[in-house]
């Protein structure tokens, strides 16, 4: 899944995980898009930061982003 497929199924209320189901992307209060671990309070940004070069180079490979219902 590419960055605009991965944001647009977390808007619609889809599951989608990075890798495996232990790491969700979630969309926080402020409407960043992160990358949740399950076992704890860590997280990472989907991408890289707005406004810059690496805005749309994703923290992950577009094969490992999935949706699961």
């Amino acid at each position: 899944m590419n960055k605009q497929e991965i944001i647009q199924a977390v808007n619609e209320g889809k599951k989608v995980f990075w890798s495996n189901t232990s790491y969700q992307v979630i969309k926080d209060s402020k409407g960043q898009f992160l990358i949740q671990y399950a076992g704890g309070k860590n997280y990472i940004g989907l991408h890289g930061v707005e406004g810059t070069i690496y805005e749309n180079v994703l923290n992950g490979k577009e094969e490992d982003f999935f949706i699961n219902n």
